[in-house]
């Protein structure tokens, strides 16, 4: 069994999620609760546009919190943001219940933070198989890594788009040690961006950036079809080039999924070490799971037809096309 098939499998599954149309819709929201006074609390919750339109999840505040400043709502390029003052009672904050209705319905995550006056801050993950979240006290250093893991390990699974370019990747390399460069470079280029763009040291404006990573991607439809002709060409010969340019670009793809949390200085080096962890483990764990269905219908002696061997390459070629244009005439739109 060629590599080429198993991709295709693996493609297919994922084009199946549903989530290959827009890779990039899966911008996590943000809820800041900062406390103001002992029983109030600043309340900011950022929903992403999703798909281009208001993001069908909302706020649901405990019953027994008090608007003390009524709700505001002010429009982004990117998100709206909902700002109240609410006025939480002699109980304080301690194990009340935040709820996030429609969120169920998305492939978007919630970060959750909690500032209070006395310096001490709690931060949570939200999915959407479990739409709310419980404040409680500040947690141990390790409950809060495992929590960015996990942010960078859904944004990499959900980033249909960098997987594709990894799985491009995967067509074009030939052997072993050039396998291990090729990731290699891709990883160290995208971990360079990730940490300069999270840290603040340089940015890049969403709609061209997606329309970028798009063109990346249709750049190797191209090459993975000379590689089934015999022919070579400079990222055939030296593919791990290729990966790391391409890869300083996703790293700023990555970022904007670290970014928009908004968590606080003295979080960045922590957050930013384990949410790469969690980018890194995704990555991974799609690259080996190619590999061994690949070893193992070898192994079995499954025969595919033609079109199946070739289905791979013309879908990367082709998906890169139509995100290519797609978000090109987004762009344009949001320059008008």
């Amino acid at each position: 069994m060629s590599r080429p098939v198993i991709a295709a499998l693996v493609l297919i599954s994922l084009i199946g999620t549903g989530a290959a149309v827009c890779a990039h819709e899966s911008q996590p929201g943000t809820l800041d609760l900062r406390q103001v006074a002992k029983d109030r609390y600043e309340v900011l919750w950022r929903a992403p546009i999703y798909y281009g339109q208001p993001h069908p999840a909302r706020l649901a505040l405990p019953d027994d919190w008090k608007n003390v400043v009524q709700p505001t709502v002010r429009m982004l390029p990117d998100s709206q943001v909902f700002r109240r003052v609410v006025n939480v009672g002699s109980r304080g904050v301690e194990g009340s219940i935040l709820r996030f209705p429609g969120l169920e319905k998305t492939i978007t995550d919630v970060f959750v933070r909690l500032n209070r006056l006395d310096g001490t801050t709690m931060t949570a993950v939200v999915r959407p198989s479990k739409p709310y979240a419980q404040l409680r006290g500040e947690r141990t250093w390790y409950t809060t890594a495992g929590e960015y893991i996990g942010l960078g390990f859904h944004h990499i699974l959900q980033g249909v788009d960098h997987l594709l370019f990894v799985l491009g990747l995967l067509l074009i390399v030939k052997g072993r040690m050039m396998l291990l460069k090729t990731i290699t470079a891709f990883t160290v280029a995208h971990s360079i961006t990730l940490a300069i763009a999270t840290l603040g040291y340089a940015s890049a404006p969403l709609p061209p950036l997606n329309a970028a990573i798009a063109l990346s991607i249709l750049f190797l439809g191209p090459e993975i079809v000379r590689t089934w002709r015999g022919e070579s060409s400079l990222t055939i010969r030296f593919p791990w080039v290729v990966a790391f340019l391409f890869g300083l670009l996703h790293g700023f793809g990555f970022a904007s999924g670290l970014s928009t949390t908004g968590m606080p200085k003295a979080e960045l080096p922590l957050a930013l070490l384990f949410f790469n962890v969690g980018v890194e483990a995704g990555q991974l764990l799609f690259v080996f799971t190619s590999l061994a269905l690949a070893r193992s219908f070898k192994v079995l002696e499954v025969s595919w037809p033609r079109w199946a061997e070739a289905l791979p390459g013309y879908a990367v070629g082709s998906l890169g096309a139509y995100w290519t244009i797609q978000r090109t005439i987004m762009l344009l739109g949001a320059l008008r």
